[in-house]
């Protein structure tokens, strides 16, 4: 039995990958159909136009490179770029490539490893961002490395996250990276925004020029101008939506493709277990140092930050004063109203305290109804006496507690400590001891520690 062969014509349109032939200017010369597939261009298109232009901006040094190692007689197998699509995607192509001396043209053969691609990044991604739940401390740190891994899988120049807070439905933007807007306020969670739309929804979002004519008139972004190109999807966990990762473009040569909103969709369910781990690990800190009525640093935490006042790092020791705290007349109230009246006016109190210092100082509730606070580089005695003196004129204010009207005052012991000579430990029980020497003096009055006092001492 007799077999032809096809003509060569007919047998390269049947290969499955790219098929080119560039001149030395670097001008395609011939393609064949699967160039069409794998790129979106037809023949027609390409033909006379230079190869370059159709690679991806940031791998076209290294493709001329290559290029020219191949005129100069080095084939390359197995060299490695990516191409934008005909519709913005991006491609992943494998070339092997010779130069034919003889009719002075570079021949090539280029295979799609796209889906081979995608799939490594999206197994780093998911590595990535798992190892960053676990290695960063704080949240900020956590959406910098996210932001990061996104960029390694879509363009995500811009990118931004927004989160649902737990006790109300507004929606806040703890990370917000874009080259012309600056991050929202927090907003209503019914807000006709698209974020809010993907968090309501529970559905992700895909929007190019093409399919924005069909959005509902009032979706909008949260603030400023208008992408080309946005895409969200939700962040899912078994208790719901708890926010939405974005990424958008202003410019028309990005385009989102459903391809990359099933990138993010991936992802989005290693981010949103990566934001609740690092949420809970943070909260079950912060409930280690915090009272938990009032939000305010508990003794553990006060202890820490007045060792670390003493003992600063290189031995630049600051002076400190620490006044002491115990509200008169609390214990009635407490028994007269009930707990819950006592809880709240604990909390007026500590804020209260709070408004009456300085942002740098330290105030903790030490327990009941006693707090304490650390005035950092304090050491002039009539410095410390008026931060005491305004603490006590806002506590002796009466307090309204919902229909309630109830009065207190404070009894307030001070103790300075301005050449470093003495331990956390032995100030805070030098302000004590001048605490209750005012309480002994009927309270709703400051006390200085005075050592050669017997009473106090």
């Amino acid at each position: 039995m007799e077999y032809r062969l096809p003509p060569l014509s007919e047998l390269k349109d049947l290969l499955l990958d790219a098929l080119c032939v560039v001149d030395e200017q670097g001008r395609y010369l011939f393609v064949n159909a699967a160039y069409q597939r794998i790129f979106g261009y037809s023949a027609e298109e390409v033909l006379g136009r230079r190869m370059i232009d159709f690679v991806h901006p940031d791998d076209r040094e290294a493709t001329l490179c290559a290029a020219r190692d191949i005129m100069a007689g080095h084939s390359k197998f197995n060299f490695q770029n990516r191409y934008l699509h005909r519709d913005g995607r991006v491609v992943h192509v494998q070339w092997s490539a010779h130069w034919s001396t003889a009719h002075r043209v570079r021949i090539a053969l280029g295979h799609d490893i796209t889906e081979l691609k995608r799939a490594e990044a999206v197994q780093s991604a998911l590595l990535e961002i798992s190892e960053a739940a676990h290695a960063e401390a704080d949240l900020q740190s956590l959406f910098t490395r996210i932001h990061r891994t996104v960029a390694n899988l879509i363009p995500a120049r811009n990118c931004f996250i927004a989160l649902r807070q737990p006790e109300a439905d507004r929606v806040e933007f703890p990370y917000f990276e874009d080259e012309l807007d600056t991050a929202p306020d927090t907003l209503p969670l019914d807000a006709p925004t698209l974020s809010n739309h993907v968090i309501r929804s529970g559905e992700p979002l895909l929007i190019t020029p093409e399919t924005r004519p069909g959005l509902p008139d009032p979706l909008q972004p949260p603030v400023g101008h208008r992408a080309t190109g946005w895409l969200g999807v939700p962040l899912a966990t078994p208790c719901g939506v708890i926010g939405a990762l974005v990424v958008q473009s202003y410019d028309p040569r990005t385009r989102y493709t459903k391809h990359d909103l099933q990138l993010l969709q991936f992802v989005s369910v290693q981010v949103a277990a990566a934001i609740e781990r690092t949420r809970s690990r943070n909260w079950l800190a912060y409930l280690a140092s915090h009272d938990p009525l009032t939000g305010l640093p508990n003794r553990s935490h006060f202890h820490q930050r007045l060792q670390q006042a003493l003992n600063p790092p290189g031995f630049q020791r600051q002076p400190v004063a620490l006044i002491y705290l115990d509200l008169d007349g609390f214990k009635g109230i407490n028994d007269r109203f009930g707990h819950e009246t006592g809880d709240q006016l604990l909390r007026a109190a500590g804020e209260r305290i709070r408004h009456g210092v300085r942002q740098t100082d330290t105030i903790a509730r030490l327990g009941g109804d006693e707090f304490a606070v650390l005035l950092h580089g304090t050491a002039r005695l009539p410095d410390a006496m008026e931060v005491g003196e305004t603490l006590r004129q806002a506590l002796s204010r009466p307090f309204q507690l919902d229909s309630r009207r109830v009065a207190i005052s404070a009894s307030i012991g001070i103790a300075l400590q301005p050449n470093g000579d003495i331990c956390g430990d032995g100030l805070l029980q030098q302000a004590d001891k001048a605490m209750y020497a005012a309480k002994r003096a009927g309270g709703d009055r400051l006390v200085l520690f005075d050592p050669t006092d017997a009473q106090q001492g």
